[in-house]
C-alpha cells in the first residue's frame, strides 16, 4: 500500500511538472518521465525491498530534477503555478501556521461569498515559562482546491465589504489583520454595493485602520488585490506573481482583440515578462518588503516545512510593525533586524512583542503607512526640472506650510473660536430684542425681517435657490467652442426614434447648444476643453506640477512611441492637468483627468500630480475637485508602478478629507476600473454629467468573465445613480452653477471660506 502511495505521489508531481509547462517539454520532462515509465514497467517483478530501494532513488531524482526546473521557470509559468489546483489555498494556511482558528461568516459554500473566508486565528507562543496566545484577524481570498463555487477567488462586491467588516472589528478589538491575496481579480459587477466603489471603502477604510496589517501575496490580480492589501508590511512569495492585469488580459489589449477571441500562448507569455509581474521584480521596484521562499515549482499542502517558514515571517512581520511604533522596544527592534529566514530553530519566535497599541502607537502606525506609500513609484515618472528648481519648489512648498499652519491653525481656531462667542452672544441677543419688540408691532415674523433685510442679506439668503438663472454663459455665447462646431454637417440624435428629435445642425449643436440636444436633452461628449475654460475659468487659472511626464518605467516594449504620439497629439505631458482656479469667488484646487490622452489611463506621473493637488488643497484649506473627462483606467504598460497609484492616492484624499476638505468628484464621459475602484469612488460627494457612463468594467469584460449578456445604458449615470453610486446627475450648462452651490453648502469644515 506504501508503494502504491508513493507511486501515486509521483505520477501527480510529473502531472503537476507538465501541468506547469505546459507544451514546452524539455530533455528534463522527459527523463522524469522516461524513468517513471521504466519503474512502472519492471516494478511487477521487483522484490519489495528492490522497490522501495528504486523508488527511493526515483524520488530523489525527482526532488534533484524539479531543483533544476525551478530554475527555468518563466513568469507565465509562475502564473500557471499559483493557479494549479494543487498550489495550496487559504484553508490550508489556517490548518498549518496558526495553532487555532475560527472560520467566522460562513462555512465552505454557505457564505455570503466563498472567495473571501474571515476568521479569528490565534498564535500560542512561549515567553520563558509562560504560553500567551496572540490573536489575529486573518481575511484572504479562498480559492480551494478545484471547488467551483469559490469562483476561483475573485471576490464579489459583498464578498470584500465582508472583509471590511472584519477589518473594523479587529479595530475595535485592537489585533492585527493578516491579509492573504489568493485573487486572479474582482468579481466585475455593478449591482449594490458595486465593485469598483466597494473596493474603494476597502482602501479607504484600510488607509486609516488603526492596528497592523500584513499582506502575504500569491497571487495579486490588480484591484481584487489592493482591495485588502494596503498594509504596513507586504511580502510576497516566490512562486507568487503581483500585476496591474492578468497576462490574457495584457495580451487582449496589445492584440486589439474582440470578445470571444483568444490571444495567442505566445503573445500571452510575452506580456507576462513584459509586465514585470514576479516577486523578484517587485521587490526591486519596491513593492514588496519581503520574499518567502517556496519549495522548488511552488508549495502544495503537503509542504510542512514551508508552513513553519511561513509561520515565522508571519510572527517577524507583526513584531517588526509593532516595534516601529510602539515604545519600549530598543533591544527587541534590534533583534528583529534579524532575517526570518535565517532563525530556521524557532529564536524568532522567542521574541515576544505584545500587539495591541496604544493611541500614540496607532496615530504613528496611520502615520507611518501613509508616508511609506508615498514614497513608492517616485521614480516612475520623469521630472525634467533641474535640482535648484526641485529644491526651490520644495521650499517654497515649506514655506507655505508654514505660512497656512500660522494662518489657519494657529489664527484661525482663535478666530473661529471668538467669532462662535459672538454668534452665540449675536443669537442670544437677537431673540431678546423680538421678546421686547413683539407687544409693539405685528406677528409678520421672518417674511417682514426678510423684507427689511438689506438687498445683499437678501441675495446671499436666496441666491442659491434660483435653478432658473444660468451662470455659465458670457451673455449668450460660451467662451470655449468645440472645433466641430465649424463643421458645416448635420447630425442624429441616437433619441430620434423614441423622442422624434429632429436633425441637428452641428454648428448649433456644438456651439450655443454645448452638445446638448434641443430636443430630448440628450448630452453629447465633448471635449475636456469645454468644462475647463466655460466652467472652471482655465485661462486664468495657475497651472502647477505642469513639468511632470508621463514616463516607461518598465521599459514596456511601444509605450515610447504612443506616449511620445499622445504628447504630439494633446500637447499634454501627462493625462493628468492641475491647477488653482476660481469659482465665482471661491478659490479650489482642481486636478482634472483628460480622456484624449492615453484614454485618461493614470500612471506613476497622474498619479503624483493628483496626490500633489491633494496636498496643495490640504495645505492650503481649499476645496479639491477632480474632474473626470474620461479615464479607462490604470496605465497597464507601466505594470505595479501604474496599480499603485490606486492605494497612494486614496491615501491622499482620506488626509484631505480628514483635515476637514471638500472633495467633489465630477465624471464626464467614460470613468472605468481602477480610478472608479479607489481615489475616484471614495469621495463621498460623486456627480456626473448626463454623457457620463461610470463603471468598474466594461461591457466586453463583464460578459467574458460572467457569462452574462450585459443590458443596454448598463454603465449609463443614471444606472450609476439608482444604484446609489453616485449623488446627482448635471446638466452641462448648469455645472458652473452647481459647482458653486457645492463649493457653499457641502462638506469641509475647514476651508478658508467657512
Amino acid at each position: 500500500m506504501d508503494t502504491e502511495k508513493r507511486v501515486a505521489a509521483l505520477r501527480d508531481r510529473l502531472t503537476y511538472v507538465r501541468d506547469i509547462f505546459g507544451d514546452r517539454e524539455n530533455d528534463t520532462i522527459r527523463m522524469l518521465r522516461s524513468k517513471l515509465a521504466e519503474f512502472l514497467e519492471a516494478e511487477p517483478n521487483l522484490p519489495r525491498e528492490e522497490q522501495w530501494a528504486r523508488l527511493s532513488q526515483l524520488e530523489e531524482l525527482f526532488d534533484l530534477l524539479e531543483h533544476r526546473l525551478d530554475a527555468e521557470l518563466s513568469p507565465m509559468d509562475r502564473v500557471r503555478i499559483v493557479r494549479h489546483p494543487q498550489r495550496f489555498c487559504l484553508k490550508d494556511v489556517l490548518e498549518n501556521v496558526y495553532d487555532s482558528y475560527s472560520e467566522i461568516g460562513g462555512q465552505g459554500e454557505h457564505s455570503i461569498d466563498p472567495a473571501m473566508l474571515i476568521a479569528r486565528a490565534t498564535f500560542l507562543r512561549r515567553v520563558g515559562r509562560k504560553v500567551i496566545d496572540q490573536p489575529v484577524m486573518v481575511i484572504g481570498h479562498e480559492k480551494g482546491h478545484g471547488e467551483e463555487f469559490r469562483n476561483g477567488g475573485s471576490a464579489k462586491p459583498w464578498g470584500n465589504a465582508k472583509a471590511l467588516q472584519a477589518m473594523k472589528v479587529a479595530e475595535t478589538e485592537n489585533i492585527p489583520v493578516h491579509a492573504w491575496v489568493f485573487t486572479p481579480g474582482a468579481y466585475p459587477l455593478e449591482d449594490y454595493p458595486g465593485a469598483a466603489q466597494q473596493i474603494a471603502r476597502n482602501l479607504y477604510e484600510m488607509a486609516g485602520l488603526r492596528v497592523p496589517v500584513v499582506a502575504v501575496i500569491s497571487e495579486g490580480g490588480s484591484g481584487g488585490a489592493e482591495a485588502i492589501a494596503l498594509a504596513d508590511k507586504r511580502l510576497m512569495l516566490s512562486h507568487g506573481y503581483y500585476s496591474v492585469i492578468s497576462p490574457e488580459g495584457a495580451a487582449a489589449i496589445e492584440g486589439g482583440l474582440r470578445p470571444g477571441q483568444r490571444a495567442s500562448a505566445e503573445l500571452v507569455a510575452q506580456c507576462a515578462a513584459r509586465l514585470k509581474i514576479t516577486a523578484r521584480d517587485n521587490t526591486s521596484m519596491g513593492f514588496v518588503d519581503r520574499v518567502i521562499q517556496e519549495p522548488p515549482l511552488g508549495a502544495r499542502p503537503d509542504h510542512a516545512e514551508f508552513f513553519r517558514r511561513l509561520r515565522r515571517e508571519l510572527i517577524h512581520a507583526t513584531n517588526e510593525v509593532v516595534s516601529q511604533v510602539s515604545g519600549m522596544k530598543f533591544v527587541r527592534a534590534l533583534a528583529l533586524r534579524r532575517r526570518a529566514d535565517e532563525a530556521s530553530d524557532g529564536w524568532e519566535e522567542s521574541v515576544y512583542m505584545r500587539w495591541d497599541l496604544g493611541n500614540r502607537a496607532k496615530d504613528r502606525l496611520v502615520w507611518r503607512r501613509a508616508v511609506r506609500f508615498r514614497q513608492m513609484s517616485r521614480w516612475a515618472y520623469r521630472d525634467p526640472r533641474s535640482s535648484i528648481r526641485r529644491a526651490y519648489a520644495s521650499l517654497q512648498n515649506a514655506v507655505w506650510a508654514v505660512l497656512t499652519l500660522f494662518r489657519h491653525d494657529f489664527l484661525g481656531r482663535r478666530k473661529r473660536r471668538v467669532m462662535e462667542v459672538m454668534e452665540d452672544i449675536a443669537a442670544e441677543a437677537h431673540v431678546l430684542k423680538r421678546r421686547l419688540r413683539r407687544p409693539f408691532r405685528g406677528s409678520g415674523g421672518s417674511e417682514e425681517e426678510l423684507a427689511e433685510a438689506a438687498p445683499e442679506v437678501r441675495e446671499m439668503l436666496t441666491c442659491l435657490s434660483r435653478p432658473e438663472d444660468d451662470a455659465c454663459r458670457s451673455e449668450t455665447l460660451w467662451d470655449w467652442v468645440s472645433p466641430r462646431s465649424r463643421e458645416d454637417r448635420t447630425v442624429t440624435c441616437p433619441n430620434a426614434r423614441t423622442h422624434g428629435c429632429p436633425d441637428l445642425w452641428a454648428p448649433d449643436l456644438f456651439d450655443e447648444f454645448a452638445g446638448v440636444c434641443s430636443t430630448c436633452g440628450h448630452h453629447f461628449p465633448m471635449e475636456h476643453q469645454w468644462v475647463l475654460h466655460n466652467v472652471l475659468d482655465f485661462k486664468s487659472a495657475y497651472e502647477f506640477n505642469a513639468e511632470l511626464e508621463a514616463a516607461n518605467p518598465l521599459g514596456y516594449e511601444g509605450l515610447d512611441l504612443k506616449l511620445a504620439q499622445a504628447r504630439k497629439t494633446t500637447r499634454l505631458r501627462s493625462s493628468c492637468i492641475t491647477f488653482e482656479t476660481a469659482l465665482e469667488g471661491v478659490n479650489l484646487v482642481v486636478a482634472a483627468l483628460v480622456g484624449s490622452f492615453r484614454g485618461g489611463s493614470v500612471g506613476a506621473a497622474e498619479g503624483e500630480k493628483f496626490i500633489r493637488a491633494a496636498e496643495r488643497a490640504r495645505r492650503m484649506h481649499l476645496p479639491f475637485l477632480a474632474y473626470v473627462h474620461g479615464t479607462a483606467g490604470i496605465r497597464i504598460q507601466e505594470g505595479v508602478a501604474g496599480v499603485i497609484q490606486m492605494p497612494r492616492c486614496t491615501i491622499a484624499v482620506r488626509r484631505y478629507i480628514e483635515a476637514g476638505g471638500l472633495y467633489v468628484v465630477l465624471y464626464d464621459t467614460n470613468s472605468y476600473a481602477g480610478p472608479v475602484a479607489s481615489f475616484l469612488g471614495c469621495s463621498p460627494y460623486q456627480f456626473a454629467v448626463r454623457s457620463a457612463n461610470v463603471g468598474f468594467a466594461g461591457p466586453g469584460v463583464i460578459a467574458e468573465t460572467t457569462g452574462m449578456p450585459v443590458p443596454p445604458h448598463y454603465h449609463s449615470c443614471w444606472k450609476a445613480l439608482s444604484r446609489g453610486h453616485i449623488q446627482g446627475i448635471w446638466d452641462r450648462r448648469d455645472l458652473r452653477k452647481n459647482l458653486h452651490r457645492a463649493l457653499l453648502t457641502m462638506g469641509g469644515r475647514n476651508l478658508y471660506y467657512r
